[in-house]
């Protein structure tokens, strides 16, 4: 009796399982939830097609064509800690800054319960929202705004907000976005400056006061239009 011929496994499941066992968890990402999401939500479908050979690589990935400063994919691990330092519930209300390509609105759709995301590029927030209706999600919101005009104008309409997730680097996080978050409400920013920077995250424990730790190194490019207060001290 001759063996049964052996099935090859498609090249993206392929590399969408080693990129979970080979970056994902050696970044102490082992939340169950956030493993089984990367496992199925498609990553491959939101990214360029001129990229679309390294959608699960160790890397930036540039949205525009030609590249345009800013504007990429964040690495693979570095959205999947993120996501899992958030602890996000089912009845949670998120808003992320930076839309991209909407991949991260898509995974934080998948683990709560609506999503805002806001997006500065309109020809980036038509990409999102083309992405998240071939996906099939229906509870993340894309819409075109500077994120910081007037005050956080833009973030403020639906607030208080269970999560804010900034899918970028600033070089701190504004009071005003701090102010938008709901009792226990958690917020993740990459904050600093090159070449090293911190992904933050911060929990707001009272009417004015916020628990804040720094718990891992990594870099990303900036959000534009926030602030950059002066890094020199007399």
């Amino acid at each position: 009796m001759t063996s049964p011929t052996p099935v090859v496994p498609d090249a993206f499941e392929q590399a969408r399982f080693n990129m979970i066992e080979q970056q994902i968890r050696p970044w102490e990402v082992l939340d169950a939830r956030v493993l089984t999401l990367l496992g199925t939500v498609r990553r491959e479908d939101f990214v360029p097609p001129a990229h679309r050979a390294l959608a699960f690589a160790d890397m930036e990935l540039p949205l525009s064509q030609p590249a345009v400063e800013g504007q990429v994919m964040l690495p693979p691990r570095v959205e999947a800690r993120l996501l899992q330092d958030l602890n996000i519930q089912p009845g949670d209300k998120v808003l992320e800054v930076g839309a991209g390509s909407g991949y991260m609105a898509a995974l934080l759709a998948h683990m709560a319960q609506r999503v805002v995301s806001v997006e500065i590029d309109e020809a980036l927030a038509r990409t999102a929202r083309a992405n998240l209706q071939r996906a099939g999600i229906t509870n993340a919101d894309v819409r075109v705004a500077d994120a910081t005009a007037q005050n956080f104008a833009a973030c403020a309409n639906e607030a208080p907000w269970d999560v804010i997730l900034l899918s970028g680097s600033v070089a701190e996080i504004p009071p005003a976005l701090l102010a938008l978050l709901a009792p226990d409400g958690r917020l993740a920013a990459i904050t600093g400056h090159e070449p090293v920077m911190r992904a933050t995250i911060v929990t707001r424990t009272g009417e004015a006061s916020f628990t804040t730790a720094q718990p891992w190194d990594t870099t990303a490019p900036r959000l534009r239009h926030f602030p950059e207060p002066s890094r020199f001290h007399f």
